[in-house]
């Protein structure tokens, strides 16, 4: 809702009518990093629920907080230069790699206690419950 909010602002901040999408540059970096958010919504959305339904809830969650306060950060820094967006960017790729990570070792605890009977869930939680503060170093 901030982003589509902040793109309404600057497009009647420019054009004085409706959205449109010529304008100044301040009007199309905010619109690129909008579209720039929306597109990467779908891929943390599905990490995020694997990741808690198969691996750990609260590790997940910790990360899906960080990665919105990231993307806050990202969509900001695009307002200014491109080249302040880039922080941001990168710790929102670092998220989304633990996220999926995760993901992964859910995937792959199941397929062990399926076919061997050993169950490492406890282990797993353990280790991306310590992890997860990790997050938070720039």
């Amino acid at each position: 809702a901030f982003f589509a909010n902040k793109v309404e602002h600057e497009s009647r901040h420019c054009n004085g009518k409706g959205l449109q999408r010529q304008g100044s540059s301040s009007f199309d970096r905010v619109y690129t990093a909008n579209q720039n958010c929306g597109h990467a919504y779908p891929t943390f959305l599905a990490v995020l629920w694997c990741a808690g339904l198969l691996c750990s809830q609260a590790p997940a969650a910790f990360a899906g907080l960080m990665y919105l306060f990231v993307r806050q950060k990202y969509f900001v820094g695009y307002l200014g230069e491109r080249t302040q967006s880039i922080p941001g960017y990168l710790f929102g790729k670092r998220i989304i790699l633990f996220l999926f990570l995760m993901s992964v070792a859910g995937i792959l605890n199941y397929y062990l206690i399926f076919f061997f009977g050993s169950d490492f869930e406890i282990h797993i939680k353990t280790i991306t419950s310590a992890i997860s503060p990790l997050l938070l170093i720039p």
